[in-house]
């Protein structure tokens, strides 16, 4: 699927996951937002320039080099101000409060507040009874949290990441608890989140936004033989022949659905012509 769009552009119920985000952090009332980019970075740029919302100061920053989590938030360091700012993965939905989040981040004096909740097969995590954070493992392991991709981070831990090269950011915060760095957590619960990291989370996040039903683009044309099954995404602009049957799938933008197709459980791409029968699969 990335070979067509970067991650960020995925769309999830004909929607971007980018402009979803842009919109969650709008109603928590951040308005000033920093996009870092490598894969088909020219396509965020675009969409950005075509798509965004007034009332937002957005920024992209193209990483020609891969520089990794930690070296791309080094990367924008002159985005930032004095003031804590958060860090959100580009490929989850949640509606976590971050109001909330920033509120217990400015009040327990730490260096970085990660958002934790409990989420095998992620539960990496280890705190203690005071919330600190006493240790990130590399694999799931009993009686820890899992990270949400979601942190509050003071400017002063910039100092902290080497400048120009590739870095991990979770190595920056494991140096940081060697050093006895206060580094905390925030717990969350009763909330949505959802990533779209492979194929079946993807398919997961679709079928949860689009509430078991089906979502239909604009511009599509549908022969009245069709069959829509369980749950299903339609991009604009599509169009599904006589006796086409889809079921559990997502079509992107453009899709052309030749007669007597069956689609189960699929991610159909951008602007393909579909003539075979799809059971589980990309195309």
């Amino acid at each position: 699927m990335t070979d067509m769009k970067p991650k960020a552009l995925m769309p999830v119920a004909n929607k971007p996951i980018l402009a979803r985000t842009i919109e969650y952090l709008g109603r928590h009332g951040i308005k000033e937002i920093i996009v870092n980019a490598h894969h088909h970075s020219q396509q965020v740029v675009d969409y950005l320039e075509d798509n965004a919302a007034c009332g937002y100061h957005i920024e992209v920053r193209v990483e020609p080099e891969i520089l990794g989590t930690g070296g791309g938030i080094k990367n924008v360091e002159d985005f930032w101000g004095q003031e804590p700012f958060f860090v959100v993965n580009s490929d989850i939905l949640t509606d976590i409060d971050l109001a909330a989040v920033y509120q217990v981040h400015r009040t327990s004096g730490s260096l970085v507040t990660l958002v934790l909740h409990d989420c095998e097969p992620y539960n990496q995590i280890a705190i203690d009874e005071r919330l600190n954070v006493t240790d990130i493992a590399k694999t799931n392991s009993p009686g820890r949290l899992a990270f949400t991709g979601i942190h509050v981070i003071e400017p002063k831990v910039l100092s902290h990441i080497p400048g120009g090269v590739f870095s991990d950011m979770i190595d920056c915060y494991r140096d940081l608890i060697r050093r006895k760095e206060p580094v905390r957590a925030c717990l969350v619960q009763g909330h949505y989140w959802r990533d779209i990291g492979h194929m079946k989370s993807y398919l997961d996040a679709n079928r949860e936004l689009a509430g078991n039903s089906f979502v239909i683009g604009p511009g599509c044309s549908l022969d009245s033989s069709v069959k829509l099954m369980d749950w299903g995404v339609i991009g604009e602009n599509s169009r599904l022949g006589k006796n086409v049957e889809l079921q559990r799938s997502v079509l992107w933008e453009g899709v052309t659905v030749k007669e007597g197709v069956k689609i189960v459980g699929s991610v159909v791409t951008s602007c393909r012509v579909v003539d075979r029968d799809l059971h589980g699969e990309v195309f």
